[in-house]
């Protein structure tokens, strides 16, 4: 069975992002990779993409994730994502973050994939996420950067 991988837009973004050079080749690496995995974004990752202000990079991104699943941000990811702000998870200023994670979690992917180790690549916000996702009866995922895998 493949993996399943959810990208979140850090990810993405990196792909294109000249300004810090090391983070960009290791997505590039990472994403010679991807042909080996079921490889998924979101609608909230497409709508943070939209909102890129330069022409350029914003249709580089949209072209490197068109062969990719794009996964509703539906009512539960929703309910979920206030549920993880609402236990301390996430602050209410990290919505969106939460609702990365909700995504993934709702979509049963293994692995949520982020350059974001404020927010979602560390420790901590992995088990609270998951502490959470079990008493909900949610499945548990891994939370990795591009490197890790």
């Amino acid at each position: 069975m493949r993996l399943r991988l959810y990208l979140d837009t850090s990810v993405i973004s990196a792909y294109v992002d000249d300004r810090m050079p090391e983070r960009r080749r290791a997505t590039v690496d990472f994403w010679s990779r991807l042909p080996d995995f079921d490889v998924s974004v979101s609608e909230l990752s497409l709508t943070e993409i939209r909102a890129t202000g330069d022409v350029f990079p914003r249709r580089q991104m949209e072209q490197l994730i068109a062969p990719f699943e794009v996964l509703r941000v539906g009512d539960e990811a929703q309910g979920l994502a206030r549920e993880y702000v609402r236990r301390g998870v996430f602050s209410p200023a990290t919505l969106d973050d939460a609702l990365h994670v909700a995504v993934t979690v709702v979509s049963r992917r293994d692995l949520l994939v982020s350059w974001n180790f404020r927010h979602l690549v560390n420790r901590r916000r992995r088990a609270l996420v998951n502490e959470v996702s079990i008493s909900l009866g949610y499945p548990t995922i891994e939370i990795i950067a591009p490197p890790e895998l």
